[in-house]
């Protein structure tokens, strides 16, 4: 096995002349267009099984922290075999008070009780006359990642948050996305974004569902044409953060949330029934709404961050061997922009 996590692999495609709809991407083309900073602290270690060891770990942790809380927020469910907690809080009040936080799907309590801990250290309220409810968002990377033992620490979630920062940030294998699987080829982190009638909507996904088959890279069907790998189901999960600075009310932004499973379709996701596709939206400015027709562009710019973002994330992701010695191939670069060339998708 490696000695340690490999980089992500780059430039991205938006650098190679891939263009996903016809909206400009924003200054970073990522979700840092909208003020919100990204953090990963990724969990890689290669010792024996439990109980004479902790086991392969491939896993980590990504916090989103929004420029200030609370924030307006919504959030939507295509298919529900996952978890993000503080969901019926959203629901209810229509309010986003913590970061954001990804990661594995047995590390959620060990994440939850880190960002009480760091909610507690910055704020002497907390838990004594306010309380909160951390937002967590998981995926199973069970398929690289010993499952057995929950290996991120509480105290990693400090480090997430406090190591935070806007673009450039790390996308592929990397935090929460260390140990993910996507279409057939290693996922994890990506993000995107894109500006509509002069507001910025930033998507960040956490990227591991679908069968190599189904990969779909700006329209051309990649999946159906390079060697697939079928060796699992077409099953996992994705977390889609979709942020922006257009003033929305809660239901808007549950309505924009939504619009990234358009975005996951575009890319082959079908949305499995094992397959966890939860959504959440916030705004990072507060004004006069937009609201009824004035949203469309905000959906369209929704939908086409999120397909580059599961692009983003699947591209810059590497080789990584996993428990077992299972191991989770790149998407052969060369490859596919021979075919996007072919489609003229270039």
């Amino acid at each position: 096995m490696s000695d340690g996590p490999p980089d992500p692999r780059g430039p991205r495609l938006r650098e190679l002349g891939l263009r996903i709809g016809e909206l400009d991407a924003g200054p970073s083309d990522s979700i840092a267009d909208v003020g919100v900073r990204v953090g990963h602290v990724t969990v890689w270690r290669d010792e024996p099984d439990p109980p004479d060891g902790r086991g392969v770990a491939r896993t980590g942790l990504t916090a989103l922290v929004p420029p200030e809380l609370p924030l307006p927020a919504g959030m939507a469910v295509l298919n529900g075999a996952g978890e993000l907690t503080g969901s019926h809080e959203i629901r209810e009040w229509g309010l986003l008070e913590t970061p954001v936080y990804l990661t594995s799907t047995h590390a959620v309590g060990r994440v939850y009780d880190g960002a009480i801990e760091l909610a507690v250290r910055d704020d002497p309220l907390v838990g004594v006359e306010e309380f909160v409810i951390p937002v967590v968002g998981e995926c199973d990377d069970g398929w690289l990642s010993d499952a057995r033992t929950v290996h991120v620490e509480r105290g990693e979630v400090a480090s997430a948050v406090d190591g935070a920062t806007g673009w450039p940030f790390a996308e592929g294998a990397v935090g929460a996305g260390t140990g993910m699987s996507c279409l057939g080829w290693k996922g994890g982190i990506g993000s995107a974004s894109r500006v509509a009638d002069g507001h910025t909507v930033g998507v960040l996904v956490l990227a591991n569902f679908g069968s190599a088959r189904q990969l779909v890279v700006a329209g051309v069907p990649v999946g159906r044409l390079l060697p697939g790998d079928a060796h699992r189901p077409a099953a996992g999960s994705c977390i889609a953060v979709v942020a922006t600075d257009a003033p929305l009310s809660p239901g808007s932004l549950e309505r924009l949330a939504r619009r990234a499973g358009l975005g996951l379709a575009r890319t082959g996701s079908v949305a499995h029934h094992g397959s966890g596709e939860i959504f959440m939206a916030f705004a990072t400015r507060r004004g006069a709404e937009v609201a009824g027709r004035q949203l469309d562009p905000l959906f369209a710019a929704a939908v086409d961050a999120t397909e580059e973002a599961v692009l983003n994330a699947i591209w810059a992701a590497p080789d990584v061997e996993g428990r077992e010695g299972r191991v989770e191939r790149g998407l052969p670069h060369d490859a596919v922009l021979e075919l996007l060339r072919e489609h003229r998708a270039l």
